[in-house]
């Protein structure tokens, strides 16, 4: 029996509209209340298998106890834990924490337009429909990577034979950790940087995930704006790469609509009567689309050391290429061996794993979203894009290569170079060709457009869900803004004329390996830190049914062992970077490795960050509570924290306390943003 007393006590308290004492009471005075206007949301086909609900049900009634926090004499802080202390918690008699987002949960959400059982987050924002999720995920996967760095990879570890460890890394990493991301976004409804409540200590991880798409984003937007170049240059009645009578051209050029007889075989007896004199002459051919490539847009350098000056005309695309980027992205995300190496390196490359945007883009999924086919649909309709570009590619190097009299190798670059020298060469050859080369690169500039935007969110959502206040919620424009600006003063380099140099030594450092070891040490932390039957769990509440077996055992054994023993052969097999016939100076070489490690330094530097200021009684101690799940982590609505992620024990009456029903304008709730400061938020239903 709860004491008369204490129980006058609190309901004198309710009436007055106060539901704790003065701050200077210390602990105040907890409330427990029932959730009157919902039921634990479960997944559709859980629910099917339950049968119907009985809301009256003590196994159905969700508590929430409301409090003030506890005050420490520091002002602005209080204590909460996860959801799997809850038991502690509740003895304690301190208040479990909800997050900012968990504050639309209370919203009358009939005004906006959404019945109650829906998942639709109504502050952070989900995506219209599936079919934008699905679209905007492909345009991130399938980008300029497929056209020109799949087909260069594929032909330099031996062409078809390349299929085969693409296909096997693709099973067996690929995919796997493609779910993994998205299924890791989609439950917690946070950036790259907020999911990493799930164990603290590798929140160092995200911080790898935003460096590495900050190098992607700065010259993947260059190789963006070259492709607008090439769009205004096709405005022309004569695409100006067809002929060799330009004030660029070389008299190695050789054009195939002015020469097309011209092959290795016949070229020397016709030219020269010399056999020597005509081998040389031959091995210096070059097509009308290589000379406008190296001579014309980026008025190559000679050295990766000698910027020379800024190409205007670059310099003016970029800055187009960025103001369409900000544009499109200021409403938000709704708007819009050796040989294995490089398999592993372009299926990380290629998907997006690692980079952050796979989480960033699933964060903004509705809870019970179907994230395991999506994951399944996009992948292989990535992998797909990838080798009919590599058939097309081929087909067009081969056709140069014959006529150039030249060996395949002397015709395919490295880079952007493919796609902006091979590409232009065929379509020279097409009826009404400015008009096929206006469509070609507007596609390009698609590709490459669908991929910067989910890079740009990535960073933004990142810095906003870190941040997590008010404010910044709703001025997000401007640091869409700021992002923008920075991308395009970092990337104003690029334009010089040893800028292709330095894009090419960003992509072999800077997004290459170390999206390997980033997505190697995720599947670990997940896996073994947090717990893989906790995972497990966790995406059967999401989906209503774990993850298959495959990706299970994938996760834990077959992923993390391929991308270890790759990284130690890369070691041992490790070759310096050339462009073209160009050697990178070894200090060229160091900074590439210094890019390389900037990200992957971020993990063990943050988690000794993290571990010196974990409390605890003993190292083994502090290492358990840093790694342990962060007091928030769960779903981001309060609807979706059911089972271990929601208290359901109910108060013993040795407390002296009683259920009272929760007046939600009275009400005032923790809220917790991702860098764990705690702040008091009045209900405003």
């Amino acid at each position: 029996m709860v004491d008369k007393g204490a129980k006058g006590m609190l309901q004198a308290m309710e009436e007055a509209g106060d539901a704790s004492v003065s701050p200077g009471a210390g602990r105040g005075v907890n409330e427990w209340r029932r959730h009157t206007h919902s039921t634990p949301s479960v997944h559709p086909k859980m629910a099917a298998a339950q049968g119907p609900v009985d809301p009256s049900s003590p196994e159905q009634m969700s508590w929430r106890m409301i409090s003030q926090p506890l005050h420490t004499g520091v002002e602005g802080t209080s204590h909460s834990l996860h959801p799997a202390e809850s038991g502690e918690a509740w003895a304690q008699g301190e208040a479990i924490p909800t997050r900012d987002i968990t504050h639309e949960a209370y919203e009358d959400e009939s005004e906006n337009g959404f019945m109650p059982d829906e998942d639709h987050s109504l502050q952070r924002g989900n995506w219209g429909n599936q079919i934008e999720f699905v679209l905007t995920s492909v345009g991130y996967a399938v980008g300029l990577g497929n056209v020109w760095r799949f087909p260069y990879l594929c032909y330099r570890n031996g062409g078809g034979a390349f299929l085969v460890p693409y296909f096997v890394m693709l099973i067996f990493c690929g995919i796997p950790i493609f779910f993994m991301e998205l299924s890791f976004g989609q439950f917690a409804s946070q950036g790259c940087l907020g999911v990493w409540r799930i164990s603290p200590m590798f929140k160092g991880v995200g911080y790898g995930m935003m460096v590495v798409s900050t190098y992607i984003g700065i010259y993947y937007n260059v190789v963006v704006c070259i492709a607008f170049y090439y769009f205004f240059s096709s405005l022309t009645s004569v695409l100006p790469w067809t002929y060799c009578d330009n004030p660029w051209n070389t008299p190695n050029c050789v054009s195939i609509l002015e020469n097309p007889n011209i092959t290795k075989s016949t070229q020397p007896s016709a030219m020269l009567g010399n056999v020597s004199q005509a081998l040389n002459q031959t091995l210096q051919r070059t097509s009308p689309s290589e000379e406008y490539w190296s001579f014309c847009v980026l008025n190559l350098s000679d050295d990766v050391g000698n910027f020379g000056e800024v190409q205007v005309h670059l310099l003016s695309c970029l800055l187009v290429s960025w103001v369409v980027v900000f544009f499109c992205l200021m409403q938000g995300i709704r708007s819009s061996g050796k040989v294995w190496g490089d398999a592993a390196s372009q299926i990380f490359y290629s998907l997006g794993c690692a980079w952050g945007g796979l989480i960033t883009m699933a964060s903004y999924n509705r809870f019970h979203n179907n994230c395991y086919r999506d994951s399944v649909v996009i992948s292989v309709t990535n992998c797909v894009t990838s080798v009919y570009a590599g058939f097309v590619i081929f087909s067009v190097l081969g056709s140069m290569a014959n006529h150039l009299g030249e060996d395949v190798s002397q015709v395919a670059e490295h880079g952007p170079g493919l796609a902006f020298v091979a590409y232009p060469e065929a379509l020279t050859l097409l009826p009404i060709a400015p008009l096929w080369s206006l469509l070609f690169f507007f596609m390009l500039i698609l590709m490459g457009l669908g991929t910067q935007f989910c890079l740009l969110e990535t960073l933004v959502t990142a810095i906003v869900d870190e941040v997590g206040n008010q404010w910044i919620l709703q001025q997000k424009i401007y640091v869409t803004f700021g992002v923008a600006v920075a991308g395009f003063l970092l990337g104003i380099p690029l334009t010089s004329q040893a800028g292709i140099y330095w894009l090419l030594l960003m992509d072999n450092y800077a997004a290459s390996y170390s999206l390997v070891i980033i997505s190697c040490i995720m599947c670990v932390s997940i896996m073994y830190i947090y717990g893989h039957q906790n995972y497990s769990e966790d995406v059967q509440m999401m989906l209503g049914f774990p993850p298959p077996c495959f990706f299970q055992i994938c996760w834990r054994f077959i992923s993390p062992t391929i991308i270890f023993l790759i990284l130690i052969f890369l070691v041992i097999q490790y070759q310096p970077i050339t462009y073209n016939q160009y050697r990178y100076p070894s200090w060229a070489e160091a900074i590439g490795f210094l890019m390389a490690l900037s990200s992957v330094i971020c993990i063990p530097f943050y988690a000794l960050f993290h571990f010196r200021r974990t409390d605890g009684d003993t190292l083994l101690q502090r290492l358990k509570n840093s790694t342990k799940p962060s007091r928030d982590w769960g779903p981001a609505l309060l609807k979706h924290r059911t089972g271990r992620y929601a208290p359901t024990i109910p108060p013993s009456p040795e407390d002296g306390l009683e259920f009272q029903p929760l007046h939600l304008d009275k009400a005032q709730i923790p809220m917790v943003g991702s860098n764990d400061s705690s702040r008091l938020q009045d209900s405003q239903m």
